[in-house]
């Protein structure tokens, strides 16, 4: 019985793998869409959110019945708890991801970054979408190392966030309110992004060791 459980545990862990990909998609295309304004790429990214939300369901489902059917103690009951708090995340990511698109739809035919911050953000961009992609792999291999590297990268992230304030709060800004408040919002998207994917790493270096790393 407790092989067919770990079965289910592993199977759960395969499950938010497979959401958390779906999430780096989800990033990737949103952001061309900004970059592009690229009203059919950034309709998909809204459309295809439903998809993440069932398969948040699903996990939920699996997890749930776990926890009525085998009722896990200490280490089992950990890994479950932990999983439930995971896909919660990943959905955000997701629901972030959405964000992003909407306010490229908004601005349509037009496209929402202006030329001069256009770097800033494109790497705010490809940083999400990195860790994203690692918090994928690192969701597969549970390596404790690789999650707690994650979490320091982050602050490439936040360094990127302050320049994009300081960006729009210059002198030299002529793109008036609307703009300012399009890039004060996708900063802050794409900061929580990466926050949310630190926290899920966090999580798994919790069930491999039991332990939150010492900076989360």
């Amino acid at each position: 019985m407790r092989e067919a459980f770990h079965d289910q545990l592993d199977s759960i862990f395969d499950d938010l793998a497979g959401i958390c990909r779906q999430v780096e998609t989800a990033v990737r295309d949103a952001s061309t869409a900004l970059l592009t304004g690229d009203a059919e790429i950034a309709e998909r990214v809204i459309t295809s959110d439903a998809t993440i939300d069932t398969a948040r369901e699903k996990v939920e489902d699996d997890c749930f019945m776990l926890l009525s059917l085998q009722a896990p103690v200490a280490g089992d009951l950990r890994v479950v708890v932990s999983a439930l708090r995971m896909v919660s995340e990943l959905e955000r990511m997701g629901d972030l991801s959405v964000h992003v698109a909407k306010i490229a739809r908004l601005r349509v035919p037009e496209v929402a970054v202006p030329d001069e911050v256009r770097p800033t953000m494109s790497q705010m961009a490809e940083v999400a979408q990195d860790m994203v992609s690692r918090v994928a792999q690192i969701i597969t291999s549970k390596d404790v190392e690789a999650a707690i590297a994650l979490g320091r990268d982050d602050e490439v992230m936040d360094r990127l966030r302050r320049q994009s304030f300081r960006e729009l709060l210059a002198d030299e800004w002529a793109h008036g309110v609307e703009a300012a408040v399009d890039l004060a919002l996708l900063g802050r998207y794409y900061e929580r992004i990466a926050d949310h994917a630190v926290s899920v790493a966090n999580r798994i270096v919790f069930v491999v060791t039991g332990q939150q790393p010492v900076d989360a």
